[in-house]
């Protein structure tokens, strides 16, 4: 770090500057935090959680575990207004969350339709949210998550961005 240090005119002493170690502490910081690995890092981050839970959902390729079917039919409720009311077909209902949860992590890691795979989530998010009320502080983090791919997308460790520089290069 290179801290100015400034002579004081009235004693000949050194004195420190403050404003100077803010600034080279803000430059350390986004040294570290580039926008490029942030954007990895939240996409892995968001596609964690719903990856293991669909890895839980099946038994075997297209296949759902009963375990799944038995959690939409009996455990899971919608927490809306005058209910909760039981999900509508169980079975559709599992094998749509299974697969959302295993092709939008795929998605996000990748890099590919990102900011729609960080929509999916959110909607899955909202849904997680109404099935499990008092787990809202984990599903505002999910949500916070995939506001912030949706809003600032994937970055350039991505395949969007990749695909995007294709399609520039060839156009120019």
């Amino acid at each position: 770090m290179n801290m100015m240090i400034e002579p004081d005119s009235a004693k000949g002493d050194a004195k420190f500057s403050p404003h100077v170690l803010v600034e080279e502490v803000v430059a350390l910081i986004r040294a570290i935090a580039r926008p490029t690995v942030v954007q990895l890092v939240l996409r892995i981050a968001l596609a964690v959680p719903f990856w293991r839970s669909g890895m839980l959902k099946w038994s075997g390729f297209l296949q759902l575990n009963d375990t799944a079917v038995l959690l939409f039919s009996d455990e899971f409720k919608l927490h809306l207004p005058g209910g909760p009311y039981s999900f509508p077909a169980p079975e559709v209902m599992a094998f749509l969350s299974g697969s959302v949860e295993i092709v939008a992590p795929i998605l996000l890691v990748s890099g590919l339709a990102t900011r729609v795979a960080g929509l999916v989530l959110l909607a899955m998010t909202c849904v997680v949210e109404l099935t499990v009320p008092d787990g809202w502080p984990v599903h505002l983090t999910w949500a916070a998550m995939a506001l912030g791919i949706m809003a600032w997308g994937p970055g350039r460790l991505s395949l969007d961005w990749a695909i995007f520089e294709l399609g520039r290069r060839s156009r120019a």
